[in-house]
């Protein structure tokens, strides 16, 4: 609870984005909802809040976080002492989030000058127009460039809080985090923004459980012939049907897959990493080093001791499916 989050909430900001940090982050960081100033602040959904901070808050953060909210004429650009503390924090080494179209505060921040960035697919276009040196990535849910992370719309929020959890305290808190909200635990950043076909038609099925199938034999080689072969599809058909149901390849899917199940050995038990290696079917500790250190940034070794937890035995826990 050391961490400190403030929420910036600028005028017309959407509730959704706003109550989403809150509902994820409150039990692993100290949050504070701030605005420019204190007083009432209208919001997209019909209601208006009202904040008790002003912007003196993002003083004293570790993390910042700006919602979403409506970036057009009656609100921009948001207010030069908005801007000014975003810039402030981010000299000072704060680490600067944002949902959705909050993007744009950080885009009118000079906060977004040759960073890989995302938001709301709608407001993409304009987003790259507004900053042209920002590398604008419609498609992903969220994008983590280190010390800068936007997220997509709406729901996207919940994958960025989620991330930050897992990122911070581990892929257990993360999950924990996820069952409390009753959402996917993890939908990895890179996975698209519009699946295509949510709910496939009844006459197709669906691949529920061949995923089920998969998940079940992580530690075995899985390829995209064999998986077809269990849905009783060609490959052609099945990688499309896969793309419209989760919205990344069945390879992609199943590394990440893979690399979180790699987490939550390491921080449930005390298996050599060779054996976690084999257990998450990447064959070898170095084929795992080399994986895990691209998806977190750090090794194996340094992970579990930074995430795992008090172990018993060498027995992980269930995970949840």
């Amino acid at each position: 609870m050391s961490h400190r989050v403030a929420v910036l909430a600028l005028p017309d900001v959407v509730a959704f984005d706003l109550a989403t940090p809150f509902q994820l982050l409150r039990r692993h960081y100290e949050l504070a909802l701030c605005g420019v100033e204190p007083g009432e602040i209208p919001t997209t959904s019909g209601f208006s809040l009202v904040v008790q901070a002003g912007i003196d808050a993002l003083a004293e953060a570790e993390t910042v976080v700006v919602p979403g909210f409506d970036p057009r004429p009656r609100g921009w650009p948001p207010a030069a002492t908005a801007l000014q503390a975003l810039q402030a924090a981010h000299a000072r080494g704060a680490r600067i989030a944002s949902i959705c179209t909050g993007a744009f505060a950080l885009g009118a921040a000079g906060l977004l000058d040759g960073r890989r960035v995302t938001t709301h697919w709608r407001a993409a276009r304009r987003l790259a127009e507004l900053y042209p040196r920002a590398i604008v990535d419609p498609d992903v849910l969220y994008v983590d460039d280190g010390d800068l992370l936007t997220s997509a719309g709406v729901a996207a929020g919940i994958d960025l809080c989620l991330h930050l959890i897992r990122k911070d305290h581990g892929a257990e808190a993360a999950n924990q985090a996820a069952r409390q909200t009753v959402v996917a635990p993890h939908r990895a950043g890179g996975q698209a923004q519009f699946i295509e076909r949510a709910v496939p038609p009844r006459d197709d099925g669906s691949l529920e459980a061949t995923r089920a199938y998969a998940l079940a034999r992580l530690e075995r080689p899985l390829t995209v012939t064999q998986l077809a072969r269990h849905a009783h599809t060609s490959e052609r058909t099945f990688a499309r049907r896969f793309r419209e149901e989760t919205g990344t390849t069945p390879l992609r899917w199943l590394h990440a897959q893979r690399i979180d199940h790699a987490r939550r050995l390491l921080e449930t038990s005390d298996l050599p990493i060779e054996t976690v290696a084999r257990r998450c079917g990447f064959g070898s500790a170095a084929i795992l080093r080399q994986h895990f250190r691209r998806a977190t940034a750090t090794t194996p070794s340094g992970y579990r001791r930074t995430f795992a937890g008090s172990v018993g035995s060498s027995s992980p826990r269930p995970p949840v499916r």
